[in-house]
């Protein structure tokens, strides 16, 4: 089952009532009062500065395992909420992921930057864009990627992607919405990653001292070109040069209802992601040699 994403834009309340969670919002003329069931929601996006949550309503998203999402007053994603417990054998799997050796991680970081730069070459075809030298950098990467091509693939993608075009955090639109929608993947990976008692601030390639996302930053790389599927899509289409407002909010949010090809099976990406994160345990605990990535269908 593919689990909700909520996002709450507006001032309301958020309180439980029988194990639900319950929304009221207030307006000018009346107040209105929804309730969701708390079991049925992977995320919560907290954007605007009136809104309060009830402890217990924390307690209770946590324990379902829900990750809680702060916005800043840019509206961006600015902080992630994770339960501290994610699994039975939460300890032991700790144990096995940080006993895992080199030649093991390295292996993985390969799997992973061959997954990525397959995913952005199809996202090159399906814009109908120049892919060849992408097919042809795939199968040049190495294990541990010693030679960059992670980096030489997104220079040639992103020149590609959108004329004149430079990725940058800070940089000229999109790089606004690829920004909002990769923070929602993060947050989404971290859930997943949690959930298969994994722990984040060890990964197998970000090793950045100050980063405690280092697994979720190394496991979403493959993730990424369907954000910036979508997000062609609303800039080209919606013209959303500038301003991200709800509706390109709601199509950011939706990414973990995109189905894509994970092994022999169709699944959407919310579903997916937990076997992408279950494989990677498997792997660290010799069981299987490989990672169970999206492909772009």
């Amino acid at each position: 089952m593919i689990k909700r994403t909520l996002y709450f834009g507006n001032p309301c309340y958020l309180s439980l009532k029988d194990n639900q969670l319950q929304i009221k919002i207030r307006n000018e003329l009346k107040e209105e009062v929804i309730t969701r069931p708390i079991e049925d929601i992977a995320l919560v996006m907290i954007d605007h500065p009136q809104i309060t949550l009830s402890h217990n309503v924390i307690k209770e998203l946590q324990a379902h395992k829900v990750v809680i999402v702060s916005c800043d007053d840019r509206h961006m994603p600015h902080s992630i909420m994770l339960p501290m417990e994610g699994h039975t054998e939460q300890s032991k799997r700790y144990r096995t992921q940080l006993k895992a050796s080199q030649p093991l991680r390295k292996n993985l970081w390969q799997q992973t930057v061959v997954a990525k730069i397959n995913n952005q070459k199809e996202v090159l075809r399906l814009l109908d864009k120049p892919y060849g030298r992408l097919e042809v950098l795939a199968k040049r990467v190495q294990s541990g990627d010693p030679d960059n091509i992670e980096a030489q693939a997104a220079a040639y993608y992103w020149a590609t992607y959108l004329d004149g075009f430079i990725r940058d955090r800070y940089g000229e639109p999109p790089n606004h919405l690829l920004n909002y929608g990769y923070a929602v993947l993060r947050a989404m990976i971290a859930r997943a990653l949690v959930s298969s008692g994994l722990l984040l601030t060890t990964g197998i390639h970000h090793k950045n001292k100050y980063n405690a996302f280092c697994l979720a930053d190394d496991i979403m790389e493959p993730y990424r070109p369907f954000v910036d599927a979508i997000v062609y899509d609303m800039y080209i289409n919606l013209n959303l040069e500038s301003f991200l407002d709800t509706t390109g909010k709601q199509q950011l949010l939706s990414l973990g209802e995109i189905d894509a090809q994970f092994g022999k099976k169709r699944r959407p990406l919310m579903v997916g992601m937990a076997f992408t994160t279950s494989s990677l345990y498997q792997c660290f605990a010799g069981k299987k040699r490989k990672l169970q990535y999206p492909a772009m269908i």
